[in-house]
């Protein structure tokens, strides 16, 4: 068992993480200053969980505190969160990071750092591999984001290069429970429309390409990263190859909230949205002995029974 410190641990991807290591019997300290997550996604605290409301633009001191593994996953993931403040997104990544680093640094922590496919921009290699460097708008409406997570790679990069224990993992559409319903992305806007009778709103002509991996499968990826016993810096990529049209996903969520009365609405395209978008993931297989095992079909009627649990 482990001390385990998660940053970003109220929002999606941490609330389901932050259950699964304490299921597994480790301690878990939370940090997070609750911009986009929620302490509702958190768990009632034991013995083996506790809190701490910290921005990671500030440096902290945990000298008191074990510390053996982090997860860095601080920092608002989707559109509307992220651009609602641009230039705290962008410090969260580049100052945030560097202040868990030295963290790490100072704990001798192994440290797994959240990257995202968003470093491959709108990508001109198909599928998207690891040493593909990207296509990037470093003005764009996405740049705060983006490049903000390419500058945190980097500082990671240089840690690693003087001695940390450090892994990198890049993440791919991920989607599941603990999501917020108005975050912004397309699998919890439509299946809430849905479940609302509103218009599913699909942007630009719905034929751009995601890849959704459940969050389940994700977690136990980044688990089997940060588990590995041989130091391996990365980065590596966390999705499911599965490979849909947006409009296809809307068409899958309508026919599994077949009483919802939706029908789909279309809109302008964002700027630097994406055509497509599909991970290679043949170094995770390789690496971590990882796939995803969740179909996209299954994982979205997990996602629809959680929220309509929360909207009862």
């Amino acid at each position: 068992m482990a001390d385990i410190l998660i940053t970003g641990g109220a929002g999606f991807i941490g609330a389901n993480l932050t259950r699964r290591l304490l299921q597994e019997g480790n301690a878990v300290l939370v940090l997070d200053n609750l911009s986009s997550g929620n302490l509702n996604n958190l768990p009632q605290y034991t013995k083996k969980f506790s809190f701490i409301h910290h921005d990671v633009r500030e440096k902290i001191d945990l000298k008191n505190i074990p510390v053996d593994q982090i997860y860095h996953l601080a920092c608002p993931a989707s559109p509307p969160f992220y651009q609602k403040d641009p230039l705290s997104t962008l410090e969260t990544s580049i100052l945030g990071t560097r202040n868990i680093l030295q963290l790490a640094k100072n704990h001798g922590a192994k440290m797994l750092f959240s990257s995202t496919s968003e470093t491959y921009g709108n990508p001109l290699e198909h599928p998207q591999k690891e040493t593909y460097w990207g296509n990037v708008n470093a003005i764009g409406e996405r740049s705060c984001y983006d490049e903000g997570k390419r500058a945190a790679e980097t500082f990671s990069y240089l840690f690693n290069q003087q001695g940390l224990d450090l892994r990198v993992v890049r993440i791919f559409n991920t989607y599941g429970p603990f999501m917020d319903a108005n975050d912004g992305r397309v699998v919890s806007n439509f299946i809430n429309q849905a479940l609302e009778n509103k218009p599913i709103t699909i942007y630009g002509s719905g034929n751009q390409t995601r890849s959704f991996c459940y969050v389940d499968d994700l977690v136990d990826g980044l688990v089997k990263f940060m588990n590995l016993k041989e130091p391996y810096f990365g980065p590596i990529n966390l999705g499911n190859p599965g490979e849909f049209t947006v409009k296809e996903l809307a068409e899958k969520v309508k026919k599994l909230i077949p009483e919802s009365t939706s029908q789909i609405e279309y809109h302008p395209l964002p700027s630097d949205d994406p055509e497509k978008r599909k991970p290679f993931i043949e170094r995770a297989n390789q690496v971590l002995g990882w796939q995803p095992k969740i179909q996209l079909e299954e994982g979205l009627i997990k996602t629809i029974k959680y929220f309509e649990g929360i909207q009862n």
